[in-house]
């Protein structure tokens, strides 16, 4: 998303031909389709693997390809428009992000879907950037929020809706349907874009004939960003550094990105323009928008699991505990868009850091007889506290920028929040194995002769298994181990809601530490435009 520093003067130069609102929600339409993706085949992995004759480890290339085809062009979209021209750069995309949906649901096989996975992850990665840039050509300074409160509701929505929609999906149709859905809303995106969006004027193309390409700089930001996405999503299962596959792609991405840096720097032509983060404002922004992403896809793979695996709740009732959020969402980003106009980004940044943080220690409260409804508040209140960051943080990324750097920013921007949502999947995963075990272990050691509620608790199972028989060969001994098993798994399901709340007080810290991080953020006006110093 592009917003510059640009006066209400300036802004009224170029104004679309066609009413704003009706290109804000053909952006979006696109931008849900896309965003959804990333989390919608997260739950048909089992079908996917069973259909294909596939196994378990090898089905999760099926998401990994789709996050590092998708990492790798983000931040270059903003280098290929300038090439290609926006308004076909971004119909490059939807095409592309549509046809390979299609071939994914048609794939014979598991290779075949990987690669088709790719092209689609590559797809989806110039959607947002071009259409968070599109957005902020075509509304005016003071209306801008609003438009990415539209948008915004998209993007947080999407990976709340997508495990439940595509368990839904894969339980009374077939997997394939979690790709072939994408098609109608890909066709009508690409006729609503080729009618109604335009390049503005001041948006001038590169001719490639004149343009040194920096293969070098482009290489080595696919090799870094490529291989850190693998080591997110496979690093718990492999047990990080034990693995050598895990160093030996650490060792590459931290040597390809700090070449990355030092090229782009100093290269006269960069395919990513870090002087960007010289804005001081524009580079808290993207920190804080890295932990927005952290906080979102974090608590969002924590909540669903914690309901299935230790509430008992179907996909679909977790679904529906979920629900109240996004309505909440919808409610408040519009209201978020207006606030904007009266008051400056940072007061709402720091409302919303605040009440996000305040949801997540709320979540530590929760234990195994927790009801639908106290779970559906906490995660109200944790809607609030998200629709109150998004769009405020994206305002006041772009206050101070200069337009022409619009694509470039927002492939940074959204670069930031997708690396930070892996990042806050990985962790938190890490995070629940590793303090799983640890509680395991640590209750674990009052299972023992010596300790008076051990003994009773294990005769009272002793007793009941023997009075109720135990099947064949039942007897004391048959009895006292049912009852050993049954202690046992008690304590496993105590060690997990305890990493549960070890989780979400890490989370909740670290939201709340972010609040001094919004004064980095310059004040501005409001209306997003630089305040006078």
């Amino acid at each position: 998303m592009g917003a510059a520093a640009i006066t209400m003067n300036d802004a009224a130069e170029w104004r679309p031909a066609v009413n704003p609102w009706i290109i804000a929600l053909t952006v979006t339409l696109a931008t849900f389709m896309e965003v959804l993706d990333t989390s919608i085949a997260n739950v048909a992995l089992p079908h996917i693997a069973g259909s294909l004759s596939a196994g378990q480890d090898e089905s999760t290339w099926v998401l990994t390809s789709y996050l590092v085809s998708n990492a790798i062009v983000l931040p270059l979209s903003g280098w290929l428009s300038s090439i290609l021209g926006r308004k076909r750069f971004y119909m490059g995309c939807v095409a592309l992000f549509t046809i390979s949906s299609f071939l994914c649901g048609l794939a014979p096989n598991l290779t075949m879907l990987i690669i088709f996975r790719i092209m689609q992850g590559a797809g989806g990665g110039g959607l947002q950037p071009s259409e968070q840039a599109i957005l902020a050509d075509t509304f005016a300074p003071a209306k801008r929020g609003m438009a990415f409160a539209v948008y915004g509701i998209a993007v947080v929505m999407a990976p709340a809706i997508g495990p439940t929609l595509g368990g839904y999906i894969t339980d009374n149709f077939t997997w394939r349907w979690i790709f072939f859905i994408n098609i109608p809303v890909g066709i009508i995106s690409l006729l609503l874009t080729s009618r109604l969006i335009q390049d503005p004027p001041y948006f001038k193309r590169r001719k490639l004939s004149e343009t040194r390409i920096d293969y070098m700089g482009l290489g080595f930001v696919a090799l870094g960003l490529g291989t850190l996405q693998v080591i997110l999503d496979k690093g718990q299962r492999d047990d990080w550094f034990e693995s050598n596959f895990i160093v030996a792609l650490t060792v590459i991405s931290v040597l390809s990105l700090i070449f990355v840096v030092f090229w782009e720097w100093h290269h006269k032509d960069p395919i990513i323009d870090l002087h960007l983060f010289r804005e001081k404002s524009f580079a808290a922004a993207n920190f804080l928008m890295f932990m927005l992403g952290f906080a979102l896809l974090g608590s969002t793979l924590l909540l669903p699991l914690f309901m299935q695996t230790l509430l008992g709740y179907t996909a679909e009732r977790s679904g529906l505990a979920l629900m109240p959020g996004g309505f909440t969402i919808m409610v408040l980003m519009p209201i978020v868009g207006f606030l904007l106009s009266r008051y400056s980004p940072r007061y709402l940044m720091m409302f919303g850091l605040s009440m996000l943080s305040f949801s997540l220690f709320h979540m530590t409260n929760f234990d195994l007889s927790v009801d639908f409804r106290t779970v559906a508040m906490a995660r109200v209140f944790q809607a609030a506290g998200l629709a109150f960051l998004f769009v405020p943080i994206n305002t006041a990324a772009y206050a101070n920028l200069p337009r022409d750097k619009n694509n470039a920013a927002s492939g940074l921007m959204n670069l930031a929040r997708n690396m930070g949502g892996s990042v806050g999947i990985s962790l938190v995963t890490t995070g629940l194995a590793r303090r799983a075990q640890f509680h395991q272990s640590r209750l674990s050691a009052n299972l023992s002769a010596s300790n008076p509620q051990f003994e009773s608790a294990l005769r009272g199972m002793t007793g009941v298994f023997s009075g109720s028989g135990a099947g064949p060969g039942s007897g004391p001994g048959s009895a006292m181990q049912h009852g050993y098993a049954l202690l046992q798994a008690r304590v496993i399901t105590q060690a997990t809601m305890l990493a549960y709340i070890d989780n979400f007080w890490v989370l909740g810290t670290v939201i709340g530490c972010l609040i001094p991080f919004v004064f980095l953020i310059k004040k501005t006006k409001p209306g997003g435009t630089m305040a006078a110093h």
